[in-house]
């Protein structure tokens, strides 16, 4: 029984681990919606979920204590809100996101809301995603960074017993299994790590956090800008193995109704500002004997450390107008190559602001 219950809880974090990968992909949002669509759930579902770094602290002590440490000694890895300064211009503010569609997310804190209401610009990854038509149109033309266009399905590449659970997993969403039979695995992976209560919420129109403020920004009369295209993510998460990918499709799926879980564990360590946490979280409860360090560095050097230098360098001229508002992942922020540190080679001052 202790060996089920320890393989559960792997998956569980192995989990975690994808759907802090998936959070950094904002466009993934719309494009789930446009998926899902007019097969919602006529009422959205509870969401529930226990905080598993809370249960982790209780029943071992220990490990969590290493945890602490190595979060502590992050650079940068405590804080969403960061002033930007430098000579000869007007201050502007960093804030970390979490795109999804929870009212504790989508809540500012009381600074953030000050320097959003105060700033003149707004800047946000991409803001194709707020044309979802011609967010679609685009993505149409490169068919084959979503879709699998031989003969190629998902099933093709998993056991029996692994497709029976994906069938059984998007079932309980509503998604009839034949409509994503084509579908690439990431794109699927980021429809079962979501609880249902998310998935329902954004299919019934709920925005995530950076929509809102961008949808915000616009009816406020503010300037809205983005810093990269939604085909730059699409290329780069495509780039990844497909291993890879089908690994964190399996992982997830073994995940079953823990996905409650694995989301409240991020929320409660948003919320915090601790987003030094998560990787160290990671590297401590999974060591790399079973798990694939390999494909997870070349996630975060794809899909954040690269996409951070792009980040700060397109930042430039928004930042030199002074008073922007800059919002992006939270997992961007932190770390030795992280946001805030690229934005301090570029000349800026940075300064965490509680």
């Amino acid at each position: 029984m202790k060996r089920v219950i320890a393989i559960a809880d792997r998956a569980a974090l192995v989990s975690l681990k994808l759907l802090v990968a998936l959070n950094v992909l904002f466009f993934l949002s719309f494009l789930i919606v446009a998926l899902l669509a007019g097969r919602a759930h006529a009422e959205t579902p509870a969401c529930g979920g226990t905080d598993m770094l809370s249960a982790l602290r209780k029943d071992n002590p220990t490990v969590y204590s290493k945890i602490e440490a190595e979060a502590a000694a992050t650079p940068n890895g405590k804080g969403l809100l960061w002033k930007l300064e430098k000579p000869g211009e007007k201050p502007s503010f960093l804030f970390g996101t979490m795109h999804m569609t929870d009212p504790r997310v989508t809540t500012l804190p009381p600074a953030a809301q000050k320097a959003f209401d105060a700033a003149d610009t707004v800047v946000i990854e991409t803001t194709e995603v707020l044309d979802q038509q011609k967010m679609m149109a685009a993505l149409l033309k490169e068919p084959d960074l979503m879709m699998f266009t031989d003969s190629t399905t998902l099933s093709s590449l998993l056991s029996p017993d692994d497709a029976a659970a994906m069938n059984k997993a998007l079932d309980a969403r509503g998604i009839p299994p034949a409509t994503v039979a084509k579908m690439k695995p990431w794109l699927l992976s980021a429809m079962v790590a979501l609880p249902a209560c998310e998935l329902a919420r954004k299919a019934g129109g709920a925005p995530v956090l950076d929509v809102k403020l961008a949808e915000d920004a616009k009816a406020s009369g503010k300037s809205v800008e983005g810093l990269e295209t939604v085909a730059d993510q699409l290329h780069a998460m495509a780039s990844l193995p497909l291993a890879f990918h089908m690994k964190g499709l399996v992982d997830t799926l073994k995940l079953g109704d823990k996905v409650n879980d694995v989301n409240e564990t991020m929320i409660v360590l948003y919320q915090s500002g601790e987003t030094g946490m998560f990787w160290p979280l990671f590297r401590v409860v999974l060591p790399g004997d079973e798990d694939d360090p390999a494909g997870y560095a070349a996630f975060e050097e794809t899909m954040i450390t690269s996409r951070n230098k792009v980040m700060a360098d397109h930042a430039g001229p928004f930042l030199a107008r002074g008073n922007a508002f800059m919002a992006v992942g939270a997992m961007h922020l932190p770390g030795p190559q992280g946001l805030v540190e690229d934005l301090r080679k570029a000349g800026y001052t940075v300064t965490a602001v509680d």
